[in-house]
């Protein structure tokens, strides 16, 4: 139905530089393995998934390991990327236990799935762990990026991919 929109909008793309992975301050050693058994890395992440009135809104079972004992906190950031709009759109910010080695399946209360305007081709969902030693803001996005700029020990990223 609305499928005209996206084509209108198709070469329009979120700038990944303002992407958590990408921003200044929030790079830290890449030893953080974040897995699912939701989808492989790259592939398409299930309709389950996918935002209301696409799928049933179901955060996928997320896995990870190589987390640091200094953590005091894991942020769980997912963002589309691809978005049309001037920076990825956050669909999720999350603070977990440090102690934490996974997050099951419909385990994330605030999760918005996948729901890329329709016609607008594949968009990539980046599923970002940030292992943080100091407290983390999360009234709003940029005070939670804020507050990790400096304190990053560790990350990891898994993209899922999701086309309507």
């Amino acid at each position: 139905m609305f499928r005209w929109i996206g084509r209108l909008l198709l070469t329009r793309r979120a700038d990944q530089s303002y992407s958590a992975w990408h921003r200044e301050g929030l790079d830290g050693a890449s030893g953080i393995i974040l897995t699912s058994l939701s989808f492989d890395e790259g592939g398409s992440i299930p309709r389950r998934h996918a935002g209301r009135g696409v799928g049933n809104n179901v955060s996928p079972e997320l896995r990870f390991s190589g987390v640091p004992s200094a953590a005091r906190h894991l942020v769980l950031v997912m963002e589309d990327v691809d978005a049309p709009l001037a920076k990825p759109l956050v669909h999720s910010l999350t603070l977990l236990d440090p102690d934490a080695t996974s997050v099951p399946e419909g385990g994330l209360s605030r999760y918005r799935g996948p729901r890329p305007i329709p016609g607008h081709d594949e968009h990539h969902y980046w599923f970002e762990l940030f292992a943080v030693d100091a407290h983390v803001d999360t009234s709003t996005i940029e005070r939670a990026y804020a507050s990790m700029i400096g304190h990053v020990l560790a990350r990891g990223r898994l993209v899922g991919t999701y086309e309507r």
